[in-house]
């Protein structure tokens, strides 16, 4: 899969994001930017704000009910107008191969879209999927910075 060269952040860049509504604005950017099929990879702290980054990107697509970390089902699919959203939550996971025997390929097949948190083991095996890396700021509760790593 090529990806666009538009998306809203380039490889490398850092953005600032002051607030949950800047959080949620940015993952609806990727939404509208990200092709149908394409994988997005989600590194940081906990309460970094990468569900609040998944929150706006699962409700660009249309879909209004709550969307929550999935850490402890590991995966939620969530039905939009668009096609299905899959976020996969790999931090609990000891072997990736855990998630591919819960048919994650077939998965990320038939998605719109596919976020997938702490998902550093599968970074190889999904080239070259955007990775974003999201970390809060000292001295700046509200604050949270997100950079581009691929």
């Amino acid at each position: 899969m090529s990806l666009p060269l538009n998306l809203p952040l380039n490889t490398g860049e850092t953005r600032l994001l002051r607030g949950l509504e800047e959080q949620q604005a940015l993952g609806a950017a990727f939404a509208l930017a990200l092709p149908t099929g394409a994988l997005l990879f989600l590194e940081g702290e906990l309460g970094a704000g990468k569900t609040s980054f998944t929150q706006g990107l699962v409700g660009a697509l249309g879909f209004r009910d709550s969307v929550t970390s999935p850490t402890y089902a590991l995966m939620h699919v969530y039905p939009t107008a668009q096609g299905q959203v899959l976020h996969v939550d790999a931090y609990r996971v000891r072997d990736v191969g855990e998630l591919y025997d819960m048919d994650l390929d077939d998965l990320i097949s038939g998605s719109r879209l596919s976020v997938v948190e702490w998902g550093e083991g599968l970074y190889a095996d999904y080239q070259p999927a955007p990775i974003l890396r999201f970390a809060h700021v000292d001295g700046q509760p509200e604050v949270r910075e997100v950079t581009r790593i691929r």
